[in-house]
């Protein structure tokens, strides 16, 4: 399904599974999203990509051939995890995990809800 951004929303959100993923820094599509007090139940994944790209100052500390290594398997705190799905009630959004890590208190990653779509 070919789909256009409606709008950025670019505002962090959690995320809630029916079965908890077998590898926290690699989820799978959760079943719901909480967003500004609101539950958007998943009713199916369109599409799902990973991009490992290093950014910021993690750009800038590898090796190249280490780099072009990481780019294409990860490596700590780094990469998103991105699903374009749509929800129950009809509405089509894209969400991304980032593995990078917030402090060395918060070593989990977070959700992000990039924007929503629609269909061309």
């Amino acid at each position: 399904m070919d789909l256009i951004p409606l709008k950025f929303i670019g505002e962090p959100v959690k995320v809630e599974f029916d079965t908890p993923t077998a590898l926290e820094k690699s989820p799978t599509c959760p079943d719901r999203i909480l967003w500004r007090g609101s539950t958007l139940r998943i009713a199916e994944m369109l599409a799902a990509w990973v991009d490992y790209q290093r950014r910021g100052r993690m750009s800038r500390n590898m090796q190249p051939q280490h780099a072009a290594v990481a780019s294409h398997r990860g490596s700590l705190g780094v990469g998103r995890f991105y699903f374009r799905v749509r929800t129950q009630d009809g509405r089509y959004f894209e969400i991304y995990y980032d593995r990078a890590p917030k402090d060395a208190d918060d070593r989990k990653g977070s959700w992000m809800l990039v924007g929503e779509y629609r269909p061309r």
